[in-house]
């Protein structure tokens, strides 16, 4: 009888040295959730929601840790540097894209120092103008312009920002001459237009709808190449006037280069899990994004997509890098 138990016990001790270390443990302790804007933003409120759901699978405690400023870079430079374990995830979105047809020098690679986990989601802007301007769709918008070519302004988060992006694509798309204005962030931004300051902008949906319900914004399309389902009603600015249009910012999860292969595969099906979750996928959907939870292969080359067309929208808007 002893003998069998020895052997069962030898049998049980090989099994364990076999078995791979590190991801089969993964996590064990606290993980830092980086994120690279300040408490109350789209991103943050977001990527709270994903760090809960993944405390409560996980039952390790996920802690945004919140460093903004630089437009995302210091949260991504301290993301590069850190160990490669695993225990930092990097919410990124895609300012991070843009900055590398806006900066000459970057103290990190993003497609070097960093190992794509998955793209959460979508965040389409919706078109917006003040509501005292005649124009109620995307086709009297775009004769409005090319009737009174620079007389319209619109506002942003900033040269760079994906408000700018979105709308600096569809001025070119559409053929059109509107004057750019940028504000330090992007409530300031769309303050301006509710106050009448500014005659519109490509704000998220999830900023600009509390506005749109109390009548103090007019929304008049998506960004988005399909409608959404929180504005069904609303069309997709390709469907109201300018085939083939579609920007929409996102956010995605990625981890510092060389983590390995096995801890990264934990990390994507837990996140893909949560998600999936019918109480969080509400909220995702209530906040005015389209989770997607894509592969990491699927991920990096919608990083690289979103590269090239930044690049090409700053290009035609005459913006070099500083």
């Amino acid at each position: 009888m002893r003998s069998g138990r020895k052997c069962i016990a030898i049998a049980l001790l090989l099994l364990t040295a076999a078995a791979p270390l590190g991801a089969a443990q993964y996590p064990t302790k606290v993980v830092r959730y980086l994120m690279g804007e300040g408490a109350g933003s789209g991103n943050d409120i977001f990527g709270r929601i994903v760090a809960g759901g993944l405390t409560d699978m996980w039952g390790q405690q996920v802690i945004v840790d919140n460093r903004p400023g630089a437009a995302q870079r210091i949260a991504a430079e301290i993301a590069a540097k850190a160990p490669t374990d695993g225990y930092t995830l990097l919410h990124m979105s895609a300012t991070l894209a843009a900055n590398i047809s806006l900066y000459k020098s970057l103290p990190y690679d993003l497609l070097r120092d960093f190992a794509p986990v998955t793209l959460l989601a979508v965040t389409p802007a919706i078109v917006t103008v003040n509501p005292a301007l005649p124009i109620k769709s995307i086709g009297e918008l775009i004769q409005f312009a090319k009737a009174k070519p620079g007389t319209l302004n619109f506002s942003s988060a900033g040269t760079g920002s994906r408000s700018f992006v979105d709308a600096a694509l569809f001025v070119s798309m559409a053929g059109i001459n509107m004057v750019h204005v940028p504000y330090k962030g992007g409530g300031e931004a769309l303050t301006a237009v509710v106050a009448g300051e500014m005659a519109l902008m490509f704000p998220p949906i999830v900023t600009a709808l509390p506005h749109m319900r109390a009548g103090r914004l007019r929304g008049l399309a998506v960004s988005s190449s399909e409608r959404m389902p929180l504005l069904a009603e609303v069309p997709t600015i390709a469907e109201a006037g300018v085939p083939g249009y579609s920007s929409s910012g996102w956010y995605g999860l990625v981890v510092p280069a060389k983590t390995p292969k096995e801890t990264i595969a934990v990390i994507h099906r837990s996140v893909i899990a949560t998600m999936k979750r019918p109480d969080i996928s509400k909220r995702l959907i209530e906040l005015g994004t389209i989770p997607v939870g894509n592969t990491p292969e699927e991920f990096a080359q919608y990083i690289k997509a979103d590269i090239e067309l930044q690049a090409k929208v700053f290009k035609a808007a005459g913006i070099t890098a500083n």
